[in-house]
């Protein structure tokens, strides 16, 4: 039977800024795990990773500059699976994008021939680097080396985003009702959270948790396959996973995941649980015509199917557990 939400948790404060109330939350986590008999983590026969991408401020609370539409419904819908499945649900595991004002994707990396940096969601080609169009204001040749590297991949064009998830502003916190779930479970179940920051190097993009777009630049290397997080997740019998945005640091993340799962197991691959009602799709630009490699929503809607294809469970909060 699903577990009765906690007191102190209200599904209007999903979208909201507030001060985490940890102090209430673990005198009600020591309470309700004492009521409902929930057992420490460490006793689990089948161990269940609830993996949250990032669901920070920046992305999930209205008013934030990279804010995805649907984000705040999915935080409740979130919430109250993480709530009602906690007995079941042996670890926590949470990414954090954490960037700097001086990073590639961001405006005060280029500026024009007129010194104009470029407006928010302005794609940058390495055609327009190279002619002059776009200008790196720091590493030119590693700038226009890593926008060549990119589009040889096929995958993404460089996309300038708004300043976003900066480390040290508020952007970069979990949402409060997420870190007091996180909180709550930890006290609950007698287990930490585990926290898992990427994005950090200033000469790559890092959608995934797991690895960068592009790993070398000039002979430098700028990232590598995040190892120790995808065989920490492997310990797992299940991993849930949730969060934003679909279109781009989910999807990319569930394809690394997909990719060396392959490499190395492939019959763990219905292990991955994508939780499909927990995330939103970066909305596509306003162009006419709009060109195929920018409509975010089409393109993360074939990408989970592809990978529901591959073996990975595609699930709904409503879903049962059965653990």
């Amino acid at each position: 039977m699903p577990l009765p939400i906690p007191r102190f948790h209200d599904d209007a404060r999903a979208g909201q800024l507030y001060l985490e109330r940890t102090g209430e939350v673990a005198a009600e986590a020591r309470r309700y795990a004492a009521e409902h008999g929930i057992r420490p983590a460490r006793e689990d026969r089948v161990r269940v990773a609830a993996f949250g991408i990032d669901v920070q401020v920046g992305f999930c609370i209205p008013g934030a500059s990279l804010f995805v539409p649907g984000a705040v419904e999915d935080t409740q819908r979130s919430l109250r699976w993480l709530y009602s499945h906690l007995g079941r649900l042996t670890e926590l595991v949470f990414s954090l994008d954490t960037h700097r004002v001086f990073q590639i994707f961001h405006p005060a990396w280029w500026r024009d021939a007129e010194g104009n940096p470029p407006a928010p969601f302005t794609n940058i080609s390495a055609a327009e680097v190279r002619s002059g169009r776009w200008r790196a204001t720091r590493f030119p040749e590693e700038s226009l080396e890593y926008c060549e590297r990119l589009e040889a991949q096929g995958r993404y064009v460089l996309t300038v985003w708004p300043f976003h998830a900066l480390l040290g502003g508020v952007s970069h916190a979990l949402v409060p009702a997420f870190y007091e779930a996180s909180a709550f479970h930890a006290i609950a179940r007698d287990t930490a959270t585990h926290f898992e920051l990427k994005g950090e190097h200033p000469l790559t993009e890092n959608y995934s948790v797991l690895s960068p777009e592009v790993t070398e630049v000039k002979g430098q290397r700028v990232g590598e396959f995040n190892t120790r997080l995808f065989e920490r997740l492997m310990t797992f019998d299940r991993i849930y996973v949730f969060g934003q945005a679909k279109s781009h640091c989910v999807l990319s993340t569930l394809r690394d995941l997909r990719e060396h799962i392959e490499k190395t197991d492939r019959s763990k691959m219905g292990r991955v649980h994508i939780l499909v009602d927990t995330m939103s799709p970066v909305p596509a630009p306003p162009l006419e015509p709009l060109p195929p490699s920018v409509d975010f929503p089409r393109l993360a809607d074939e990408g989970i199917e592809e990978l529901r294809r591959a073996g990975m469970k595609v699930v709904r909060t409503t879903d049962s557990l059965d653990v």
